[in-house]
């Protein structure tokens, strides 16, 4: 065994975790990583002309993603395994599954142009998550997403169950790729703090809608559908309050430094 493969040895002084919490650590980065293996799967299908197997396949990726953060905390993994960087892990399966497999599964249900505008449109999800994976203010301290955030899988969920044109695919894409560049705060569904309960519910009975209309294909119940829709809503209206909110609560900040120096000053005098 290669010397720099090997895992560091403990600093003297530092706690001894129990074996099987160490191998919990690695069966959630397994778990985490199987993510992987999904996108190439979903591209697989969407190749071999299986589009709902992909979205099939794309759900199940999303369960994983939603649920190797709380397995990650719980097993400790930044502190029985330190030198393993989990989080480059995440984004690296993310970008697999929240974008690179999506746009493949939009270019070959043709819903994207044909010609130079189809490799544009292509083109537009890959390099602006590639921008947003990159900045160190994607997730910001109080678990909130800075920007679209890169839910161009969601996008082609519904672009495929709803069939919609390329037209319409089309300006989706563009308005979605300016909103990673535009600071809104969009909940971190699994880790905002702000109205977590309600979110998290809302949040399974979208999971169930997704199964539903996948089931449905294609002819997705209207119901269905307005319930599916309904959440993302939510989603964007409570996103939207909360960046008001948030810029309020800097300018008020702000405007109490400034004026506090003013203050001192004017007593001191």
């Amino acid at each position: 065994m290669r010397d720099d493969l090997a895992s560091p040895a403990a600093p003297s002084g530092a706690p001894a975790f129990p074996l099987g919490l160490r191998l919990a650590g690695y069966a959630v980065h397994l778990y985490t990583a199987s993510g992987s293996v999904l996108a190439l799967l979903i591209v697989v299908a969407a190749v071999e002309g299986h589009p709902t197997t992909a979205l099939w396949l794309g759900l199940a990726t999303l369960f994983i993603d939603g649920t190797d953060g709380m397995l990650a905390r719980r097993a400790r993994v930044k502190e029985t395994i330190p030198w393993f960087d989990g989080a480059l892990l995440d984004n690296i399966v993310d970008y697999l599954t929240y974008v690179f497999a999506p746009v493949v599964l939009l270019w070959t249900t043709h819903h994207l142009p044909d010609g130079v505008w189809g490799w544009v449109l292509a083109a537009l999800p890959l390099l602006a998550s590639s921008y947003q994976f990159c900045r160190v203010d994607a997730k910001t301290d109080d678990h909130f997403f800075l920007g679209f955030p890169s839910y161009w899988n969601i996008v082609a969920f519904y672009v495929i169950v709803l069939d919609l044109s390329t037209t319409t695919t089309a300006v989706i894409l563009v308005i979605c790729a300016i909103g990673v560049f535009v600071p809104v705060r969009y909940l971190y569904p699994s880790r905002s703090m702000v109205l977590w309960q309600l979110t998290m519910a809302l949040c399974v009975v979208w999971l169930a809608t997704y199964a539903i209309l996948l089931l449905q294909v294609p002819h997705p119940n209207a119901i269905v559908v307005a319930l599916s829709l309904s959440y993302v809503a939510y989603y964007l209206a409570v996103s939207a309050w909360m960046t008001v909110r948030g810029a309020r609560t800097r300018r008020s900040v702000q405007g109490r430094s400034v004026q506090g120096p003013s203050v001192q000053g004017g007593q001191s005098g």
